[in-house]
């Protein structure tokens, strides 16, 4: 266990970058020069790199790669979907060595692209192409349902209305991880504590719209949830704002989110974006052979997990959470990360 718990610290150290960078126009390149004939460029998803979420995680790590080895790293910001294949155009066009999609909604125009430039090498966040995959591209998922079970079961056994809530940014395969291992985490904290504990779940279907997620959010707490995971990029800064306007508890994701409501967040799914792309990138850059690859990131190797420092959470909760997430680890519990898996779960 203090294995875990120091490895987790250091990820936490490596991913505290300065983000430098303001946000761009559309399809404009933002990089950071550096004297390197190599260079590494990211798309980023809609919400932009300081969506205090994935997006921004991404380009921490890719920023602390561009310290470390001397690469020159940029980015293009999305502002809409239809942006994402004219992005991944100029991407090409720049001749760099890897190009990265962040988030499974780059998936189609990163594989078209691929599939132009057989030469180029690209990796992509969250999304699993299954026997499709081509050689060129490397695939980096996250086992998300260990982490979300992890902040679900914290939810359950911290509730005082028993009744707590899930916002997700869409409906995808990706996003079913977090709601699923979040669901599934509430329930074992209710079977322990031989009650019923409720799952409200609304999906914002956006990553961008902050006013529509504390609009949900409002709804929701009305409604009687006292705790909200939200999964939504951009969109749940809304859902931060409400929690701290009504002075409720919210639980934030991939990134530690207690800075933005030191009050507010109980804890924090996280997902180490940045250690991804940093520790891809210089594998890739230094001429591994990962294209067609799914490589997976998950509580044992410190690719998910929950902040060390939980100032809002009952220590004697934090305890049986690292309880469970021993468990998780030594294969004891295996998370839900569907609707179907969810259901055979329960039972």
């Amino acid at each position: 266990m203090k294995k875990i718990i120091a490895l987790l610290l250091v990820i936490s150290l490596m991913t505290i970058v300065v983000t430098g960078c303001g946000t761009s126009d559309t399809g404009k390149v933002v990089e950071e020069n550096k004297n390197s004939s190599n260079s590494v460029i990211m798309v980023a998803d809609v919400g932009g790199v300081n969506d205090q979420s994935y997006n921004q995680g991404a380009w921490e790590g890719l920023q602390a790669f561009q310290k470390e080895t001397g690469v020159k790293a940029s980015f293009i910001e999305t502002v809409q979907m239809s942006d994402l294949a004219t992005n991944f155009d100029k991407a090409v066009d720049g001749e760099h060595n890897l190009i990265w999609g962040i988030g499974f909604n780059t998936a189609d125009p990163l594989e078209a692209s691929a599939k132009m430039n057989p030469e180029l090498s690209y990796a992509i966040v969250d999304h699993d192409f299954g026997e499709a995959t081509l050689d060129n591209v490397t695939s980096a998922m996250f086992n998300v349902e260990e982490a979300s079970y992890l902040v679900g079961y914290i939810a359950g056994l911290t509730t005082k209305t028993d009744k707590v809530a899930y916002i997700g940014g869409m409906r995808s395969p990706t996003m079913d991880l977090f709601e699923y291992g979040f669901k599934a985490g509430v329930d074992h904290a209710a079977k322990e504590l031989n009650k019923e504990i409720k799952v409200e779940v609304q999906i914002a279907e956006s990553f961008s719209d902050a006013a529509k997620g504390k609009a949900i959010a409002a709804s929701l707490y009305s409604d009687g949830s006292d705790i909200i995971f939200v999964a939504a990029g951009a969109t749940g800064s809304g859902v931060i704002e409400q929690a701290i306007e009504e002075n409720k508890w919210v639980i934030g994701v991939d990134r530690d989110q207690s800075y933005l409501a030191p009050k507010n967040v109980l804890t924090s799914a996280l997902k180490h974006v940045g250690v991804v792309t940093n520790d891809l990138s210089k594998r890739i850059i230094d001429g591994e052979k990962l294209g067609g690859q799914i490589i997976k990131y998950g509580l044992e190797n410190g690719g998910v997990g929950i902040p060390e420092n939980n100032p809002n959470m009952d220590p004697e909760v934090y305890e049986k959470a690292l309880k469970i997430q021993d468990m998780i680890i030594n294969g004891e519990i295996d998370p839900p990360y569907s609707e179907d898996t969810y259901k055979n779960f329960s039972k």
